[in-house]
C-alpha cells in the first residue's frame, strides 16, 4: 500500500465501498460536442440525473467543467465554488472534487490565452520560455479552482503522418524531455499538478494511425520513448501520469503492470497518481478485447496501476462494485487506488477545512498583457526560415508598393492554433460563439507591421485573395493570380486546419496517407510563382509536409517560412519575421520529409536506416532536424573537447560561436555526437545538448557544454542501460546533417556509398571539425540518480 499521512489513512478507514469507488472516478457534467474518441458510444446515458444523486457518495474528479463548452469563467467559478461547498456539506465525508482540464496550448477554456503548440516549443529550443508559459497557465488554472492539467505530451515523433504530431515536441527524446520537464516545473510551481501523456509508445503506432498497435521492440521503448518520461518523473517530480491508448507488442498499455507499476513506480519511484486516458479502461473490453466485460476491464486496469478512471466511472463504479462484493475482484486493489487519490487531494489542499471557503473570483483576466508577451516571444522564437534567396526581410520603401496576401491560412485565426486549443477543440461545435481572444491573422498583422522602414499607415498596400480553402478546389485561383500579378511581392500562406476525428487535416484522429499539402494548395503556390512576382511561402501546419518542390525545385518560391501553429501572437510573429523586426531563430524539431513513402523516419537512425546504394528508396529528409536559417550568419570555431573521460563521469566541450553577419540574432548551438562502435547498432548522429545564444553583430561567445557520458547510454543486449567504453566523436553543427555524411563514410570505410552526399552538403549549414573522446572503462551501468542533463555555460567575449 502507498505511504500516506495519518489523516488520509483515517479517512480511508471510514469509507464504504461506494465512497471509495466515488473517489477514483470522474464525472463529466457537460458532454457537448465530440472531444474524445468514441465519446458518443462510450458516454451514452452519462450526465443524466441530479448532481445530488450522482455525487451521493462523493466524487473523485470533475471532468472539464470549463473546457467542454463555452462558459463565462467568472460565472462558472461561482458555480464551482458553490458545488464544492455542497459536496463538503451534503456528502458524508465532505471531500471536494478534484477539477482537471486540458492545458496543452494554454488553459482550454473560453477567453483564455492560446499559446503555441508543442511543436513550436520544440522549434524554439528554449526551456526557459516554455517554463514561463507553464507558470502563466498554472496561475490561471489555480485562480479558477482547477487542480490538475492534462499536459504535457511527451510522445517522441516517429511518423509525421500521425495526426497527433501537432501535440508533440520533437523527434529527439532529449529535446522532448528537457522542454516537457520545464513545462512540468512551471505548471507545478503554481500548485497545479501536471499529467504526462501518453505513457508510453503511443506515437510509434503502425503507419501513423491513431490508436493503432505499436510494434516497437523493448530497446526502442527503453532508449527512445521512455527517457523523456523518466526525466519528467525523476527530475521534474511530476505528480500524475496518463496511460496511452495503444498496445505494445499485443499488451494494451492500460493493462500493463510491467510499465505502470514495475517500471514507473518500483524502478523510477513515482508516487503520484496514474489516470486513465478517456475511456481507456472500457477500451480494454471494447477496443482491445482483453477483458470479457467492464468488471474485468476494471480489474486489469487497477492491477496494472491505473488509479483513477476518466472521464466517467464506466467501469470503476457499478461493474467494479458488483465484482468486489461477489469476491471476483479484491477490495485491496480499490484501496490502493483510493489511498493514492486521497493523497493527491491532500497535496492539493482539498482535505483542508478551509478549502473553497474563500470567495470565488469576481473578475478574471485569462489573457493578460503578460500572457500575450510570453505567447509572442515563444511564437517569434519558433518560426523557422527554411529558404531565402535574399527577398527577406521585405524592404518595400516605395509607398506605392503592393503586397498580395494569398492563401487559405492568410486570414483565419483558427489556422494559428493547434488541435487542443479551445477554439479548434470546442468552439468548432459552437460557431455562434466568438473566439473571444484577440488573435490577429497574418493579413491583419502585416497591416500593422512596418515593411521596409515605413510607418504601417503609409506603407505598402495589402491586397487579399484566399485562392482556395485548406481542402478546397481551384475556383479561387484566378483572383489569387490576378492579385499576385499586380503586386511587388506575394505572401502565400498555406497549411493545415487542426481539429479532431475528421474535422480538419491534422490533430487527434486526423492521420494522413499523404504528406503533400492538403487539397490544391501546392497548385496554388505554383500558380502564384508562375506569375513571376517574388513569392514568400508561409507554411502554417501541425506536422511537417513534403515540400521539396518549394525548397529545391526549379520553380520555387523566393523564401519559405515554417510555423507550427504559433498561437494567438503567431500572426504578429510571422509578420515580424517577414518585415525583419524579428530575426528568425527557430530550428526544425522534426525532420522535413522527402516523401510519405519514406516514413517512419528519424534522424536518430543507424547506418542501415540511411540512404545507400543497396536500396532505391531515399529516406534523406529535405531539411534535417535542427535546421533553420537566419538574417545573419554564425560561425563556429575553437572546439575543445576533453580527450578522455571515464564511463559514468562527464566531459566538457567548448566552442566559440560568432555572429559573423550584420544583424543581431539568436543561434541554437547544437552539440552532436556519435558512438563510433557499440555492442548494438547505434545512431550515426545524436544530439547531445543545445544552447540558445543571442549575439550582436561581430560579437562572440564561448559556449561550454558539460556532458554526462550517460548521453551516450543505451540498452545493451541484456537490456541493461549502460555506458560502454570506447571512442565517441563530438562536433558542433547548425543541424543534424552538418558533418553527418563524413561521419557515416568514416564509420563504414566507404563500404556503403551515400548517394546523396552532394545534396546533403548543399544544405546550408556549418559545423566544426569533429573531436574524439575516449570513454575509458570499466563499463558503467546507469543508475537512476546519474545525471542525464547537459549543463551549459555561456561566456561572452
Amino acid at each position: 500500500m502507498p505511504e500516506v499521512s495519518e489523516r488520509v489513512r483515517e479517512l480511508h478507514a471510514r469509507m464504504t465501498l461506494d465512497e471509495k469507488l466515488a473517489q477514483i472516478v470522474g464525472y463529466w457534467l457537460d458532454q457537448n460536442g465530440l472531444v474524445a474518441p468514441m465519446q458518443g458510444e462510450m458516454a451514452a446515458g452519462q450526465g443524466s440525473g441530479k448532481l445530488a444523486e450522482i455525487t451521493e457518495h462523493g466524487l473523485g474528479h470533475y471532468t472539464r467543467v470549463y473546457g467542454t463548452r463555452p462558459v463565462d469563467p467568472v460565472d462558472r467559478a461561482a458555480w464551482l465554488w458553490a458545488e464544492q461547498r455542497r459536496l463538503k456539506r451534503e456528502t458524508r465525508l465532505g471531500i471536494p472534487a478534484l477539477v482537471h482540464e486540458e492545458c496543452l496550448t494554454g488553459l482550454a477554456a473560453w477567453k483564455a490565452a492560446t499559446f503555441p503548440t508543442p511543436l513550436a516549443w520544440g522549434a524554439s529550443f528554449d526551456p526557459e520560455v516554455v517554463e514561463e508559459m507553464a507558470v502563466a497557465i498554472g496561475e490561471s488554472m489555480r485562480e479558477l479552482g482547477i487542480h490538475q492539467g492534462l499536459a504535457p505530451v511527451l510522445d517522441v515523433v516517429r511518423d509525421p503522418r500521425w495526426g497527433r504530431v501537432d501535440e508533440c515536441i520533437a523527434e529527439d527524446p532529449y529535446v522532448v524531455g528537457t522542454l516537457a520537464t520545464a513545462y512540468v516545473r512551471g505548471l507545478q510551481s503554481t500548485g497545479v499538478h501536471a499529467t504526462l501523456k501518453h505513457f508510453v509508445g503511443y506515437s510509434g503506432s503502425r503507419s501513423g494511425r491513431n490508436h493503432a498497435p505499436v510494434s516497437a521492440g523493448p530497446r526502442e521503448i527503453a532508449d527512445v520513448f521512455l527517457p523523456p518520461f523518466e526525466m519528467a518523473v525523476v527530475e521534474g517530480g511530476v505528480r500524475s501520469v496518463m496511460n496511452s491508448y495503444t498496445d505494445v507488442d499485443g499488451i494494451p498499455m492500460a493493462s500493463s503492470t510491467e510499465y505502470l507499476t514495475e517500471l514507473l513506480r518500483e524502478r523510477w519511484g513515482f508516487d503520484g497518481v496514474v489516470v486513465a486516458d478517456y475511456f481507456a479502461v472500457a477500451f480494454l473490453e471494447v477496443m482491445h478485447g482483453v477483458a470479457r466485460d467492464r468488471a474485468e476491464a476494471a480489474e486489469l486496469a487497477l492491477t496494472a496501476g491505473i488509479d483513477v478512471e476518466l472521464p466517467v466511472g464506466d467501469a470503476y463504479l457499478e461493474p467494479l462494485a458488483e465484482a468486489v462484493r461477489t469476491g471476483r475482484v479484491s477490495e485491496g486493489l480499490v484501496d490502493r487506488a483510493v489511498l493514492r487519490a486521497l493523497k493527491q487531494k491532500e497535496e492539493l489542499g482539498l482535505l483542508e477545512p478551509g478549502a473553497f471557503e474563500d470567495e470565488p473570483p469576481a473578475h478574471v483576466d485569462l489573457d493578460t498583457p503578460r500572457h500575450r508577451d510570453i505567447a509572442r516571444r515563444l511564437a517569434e522564437e519558433s518560426v523557422v526560415l527554411l529558404s531565402n534567396d535574399g527577398l527577406l526581410p521585405l524592404r518595400l520603401t516605395d509607398p506605392a508598393a503592393r503586397v498580395a496576401v494569398i492563401g487559405p491560412n492568410a486570414h483565419r485565426s483558427e489556422a494559428l492554433m493547434g488541435c487542443y486549443s479551445f477554439a479548434n477543440h470546442v468552439l468548432a461545435h459552437h460557431p455562434e460563439f466568438p473566439i473571444a481572444v484577440e488573435m490577429p491573422t497574418v493579413l491583419e498583422a502585416l497591416g500593422r507591421e512596418s515593411l521596409g522602414g515605413a510607418d504601417p499607415a503609409s506603407g505598402p498596400e495589402l491586397v487579399y485573395a484566399q485562392g482556395c480553402e485548406v481542402e478546397g478546389d481551384t475556383s479561387g485561383f484566378a483572383e489569387a493570380v490576378a492579385a499576385a500579378e499586380g503586386a511587388d511581392v506575394a505572401v502565400v500562406v498555406v497549411g493545415d486546419q487542426a481539429g479532431l476525428f475528421g474535422r480538419g487535416t491534422v490533430g487527434e484522429g486526423n492521420d494522413t496517407l499523404s504528406l503533400d499539402l492538403p487539397g490544391v494548395q501546392r497548385q496554388l503556390v505554383e500558380a502564384v510563382v508562375a506569375t513571376g512576382t517574388p513569392v514568400v511561402m508561409v507554411v502554417l501546419t501541425g506536422r511537417p509536409y513534403a515540400i521539396e518542390w518549394a525548397l529545391d525545385g526549379d520553380a520555387r518560391p523566393s523564401a519559405v517560412l515554417q510555423a507550427f501553429f504559433p498561437g494567438e501572437e503567431g500572426g504578429t510573429a510571422i509578420a515580424g519575421v517577414l518585415s525583419g523586426r524579428v530575426n528568425p531563430s527557430g530550428r526544425l524539431p522534426v525532420s522535413l520529409p522527402r516523401d510519405a513513402g519514406a516514413q517512419p523516419y528519424t534522424y536518430l537512425h543507424p547506418i542501415l536506416g540511411g540512404p545507400s546504394e543497396v536500396t532505391s528508396t531515399d529516406s534523406t529528409p529535405t531539411r534535417p532536424f535542427g535546421f533553420g536559417l537566419s538574417y545573419t550568419e554564425f560561425a563556429y570555431g575553437d572546439l575543445e573537447v576533453d580527450p578522455e573521460v571515464s564511463a559514468g563521469s562527464s566531459f566538457t566541450a567548448t566552442v566559440t560561436v560568432t555572429n559573423a553577419g550584420g544583424v543581431r540574432g539568436a543561434d541554437v548551438v547544437q552539440l552532436y555526437g556519435r558512438d563510433v562502435h557499440g555492442s548494438v547498432a547505434r545512431p550515426v548522429v545524436q544530439l547531445l545538448g543545445y544552447a540558445r545564444v543571442t549575439l550582436e553583430p561581430g560579437e562572440s561567445a564561448t559556449v561550454t557544454f558539460t556532458v554526462p557520458t550517460q548521453r551516450f547510454a543505451f540498452s545493451d543486449r541484456s537490456m541493461t542501460r549502460v555506458v560502454e567504453p570506447g571512442d565517441a566523436q563530438v562536433w558542433v553543427g547548425s543541424h543534424a546533417s552538418a558533418s553527418r555524411v563524413e561521419v557515416a563514410e568514416e564509420a563504414t570505410n566507404g563500404a556503403i556509398r551515400n548517394e546523396r552526399a552532394a545534396a546533403e552538403r548543399a544544405i546550408p549549414g556549418t559545423a566544426t571539425s569533429r573531436a574524439l573522446v575516449t570513454v575509458t572503462g570499466p563499463l558503467h551501468r546507469v543508475a537512476l540518480s546519474d545525471p542525464r542533463r547537459v549543463t551549459v555555460q555561456v561566456a561572452r567575449t
